[in-house]
């Protein structure tokens, strides 16, 4: 693993472990084991490096929802894979997952960077899927973006469980949660 992704690798953790504000370059140093000058070498700033965690985390993300997805399936086979790939990232990239759960909102991401897709245009293709759904008859008249929001929120919640140890997630809970998710959006 290279320097700068020592650093952003310990930013992830310390960011799990305290919270974005409690990170200080100087636990940054002794985590990513790295010289003091270091950072500066790939970052300006906290700002700067706490965003570059937030675009790898959400390109990671998107590649990994894409994973499978085949745009000539059914609507609903599309939106199985979205939302099998959704659960299934969060629970092999947990840190990743709540990191971009908790901060997409947050002021600190930069706004273009909030509103921006990662480079496999996975919100693009959520957003597409939802439309034709709509245009179909299918999923509700809702703006798309909060349609999305809504199908996300129900992974991100169940996931928020399981992390603690509030339930298992077994293959017929995993989809029944799917059933729920698909079953909110239809008409």
């Amino acid at each position: 693993m290279s320097k700068k992704q020592d650093i952003m690798t310990a930013t992830l953790d310390l960011i799990h472990e305290e919270g974005l504000q409690s990170v200080t370059f100087s636990k940054l140093f002794k985590r990513a084991n790295v010289g003091s000058g270091t950072i500066y070498n790939y970052f300006a700033n906290k700002e700067e490096l706490v965003n570059e965690v937030y675009r790898e985390s959400r390109a990671k993300m998107g590649e990994y929802l894409l994973q499978g997805y085949d745009a000539n399936a059914s609507l609903y086979e599309r939106f199985k894979c979205l939302q099998l790939n959704r659960l299934r990232f969060g629970m092999h990239f947990p840190k990743r997952f709540l990191f971009i759960d908790s901060y997409s909102f947050s002021p600190y991401i930069a706004p273009v960077l909030r509103n921006q897709d990662d480079e496999y245009q996975s919100s693009k293709i959520v957003q597409e899927l939802i439309v034709d759904g709509q245009r179909q008859g299918i999923i509700k008249e809702m703006d798309a973006h909060l349609c999305h929001q809504l199908i996300h929120g129900i992974i991100s919640s169940i996931l928020k469980g399981f992390f603690v140890n509030k339930y298992p997630l077994n293959e017929v809970q995993i989809q029944q949660m799917i059933e729920a998710s698909w079953k909110a959006i239809l008409v």
